[in-house]
């Protein structure tokens, strides 16, 4: 696929939404915000939406580096938001996944978030909703964002997460 050059009003107009997009985001998340990161919440989406990762994998999902993957997993794990395991095809790497409460955080955050986006949109003829949709369906799927029809099922009942060892970095792959 051919690279194509972005039009500048193009550039300007999501900018200007997505502006609005974070200000949405962070009141999605409500209480849960004083606890949780915009880049946590990010991470929490990221494992809701592709399953259990590797931490390179997730850090370069986030696009940051392993190790900055790693400290905010380490304060999500604490929080019981993610849980470490064994990876079933390979017991050597150690991956990272959402627990029924990150999970529970993520889908909370998207309801609120519904409900905040179909305010805004309401306030649009149905013509321009099915245009901005459009639109912004195209957007996400050129970022690679994966559409919550297509999210892995939820993980089973809240598991306990792992103990931190003290001194070892578990996780780091």
């Amino acid at each position: 696929m051919t690279k194509q050059v972005a039009d500048e009003a193009a550039v300007d107009a999501v900018l200007t939404a997505s502006r609005t997009l974070v200000a949405v985001a962070t009141q999605s998340l409500g209480a849960v915000a004083e606890d949780t990161t915009i880049a946590q919440y990010r991470a929490l989406v990221v494992l809701a939406s592709r399953g259990p990762q590797r931490m390179t994998d997730l850090a370069a999902a986030l696009d940051v580096t392993p190790s900055t993957a790693g400290r905010m997993c380490d304060r999500l794990l604490r929080k019981g938001l993610i849980r470490r395991h064994r990876a079933r095809s390979d017991r050597r790497a150690v991956q990272v996944s959402v627990t029924a409460a990150g999970r529970e955080v993520v889908d909370q955050a998207t309801a609120r978030r519904r409900a905040l986006i179909a305010g805004i949109l309401g306030r649009l003829p149905v013509r321009q909703q099915s245009a901005v949709a459009s639109a912004l369906a195209a957007f996400a799927a050129a970022a690679g964002e994966i559409p919550d029809s297509q999210w892995p099922a939820d993980p089973p009942a809240r598991m306990k997460p792992e103990p931190e060892r003290s001194g070892s970095t578990p996780g780091r792959s």
